[in-house]
């Protein structure tokens, strides 16, 4: 009996092996290539990030050297987090606010808020943000969209995704009303002027 005719008659409740094997198969390759990736370094955050995301706007945002693709963050459990990593070679920010809400048991929500930029731009070299939701009025100079990751070149010097993922690039970007969600941010420079932090009791958000 060839295996084909086993395949049709095999009762209820028992695996197909063949039909079972070409379904797990891609997941598998998927889960390889992460594997690979994580061993590799080629991961978005080059550190294990919160269970918490922080939510980040400002009034604008003008960069050099802009490029974008989807990647995975890791927390300490090891669990894998999908995100889009924008990262900008140089950059500067007006009206910089972030916030993180965390809930505790008995005081409840604890809001953490800090502000900078209102008078002299923040200034941030080599940026990475590791984000899950942006929004806001964007313009670009010279933009490609739909390069594969791993060959982007206009951004930071290790700013590149994995083979054959999609990405985008450009030389300049201008962001106004930027309004992100967020699990990681990382830069080489990052230079708050007028910077001010406080923690409340209650839900206090940037947006």
């Amino acid at each position: 009996m060839d295996q084909d005719s086993t395949d049709r008659d095999l009762g209820d409740g028992r695996v197909r092996w063949r039909r079972f094997a070409v379904l797990t198969i891609p997941a598998v390759g998927v889960t390889a290539a992460l594997g690979i990736a994580l061993a590799q370094g080629a991961l978005a955050a080059s550190f294990a990030v919160s269970g918490q995301q922080f939510k980040v706007s400002a009034k604008s945002l003008t960069g050099e050297g802009f490029v974008q693709y989807g990647s995975v963050d890791v927390n300490a459990r090891e669990e894998l987090i999908p995100v889009a990593v924008t990262a900008i070679r140089k950059a500067e920010l007006n009206s910089l606010c972030q916030s993180v809400v965390t809930s505790l048991p008995v005081i409840g929500d604890i809001s953490l808020n800090l502000t900078a930029g209102q008078k002299t731009p923040v200034e941030a070299t080599n940026l990475f943000v590791d984000a899950t939701q942006l929004s806001g009025n964007a313009a670009f100079t010279n933009i490609e969209i739909g390069r594969d990751a791993s060959t982007l070149d206009k951004g930071p010097a290790d700013a590149q995704g994995m083979q054959d993922l999609f990405s985008q690039q450009a030389d300049t970007v201008t962001i106004t009303d930027l309004k992100q969600t967020a699990w990681a941010t990382n830069a080489g420079t990052f230079k708050l002027s007028g910077l001010n932090m406080t923690v409340n009791k209650g839900k206090k958000e940037c947006f």
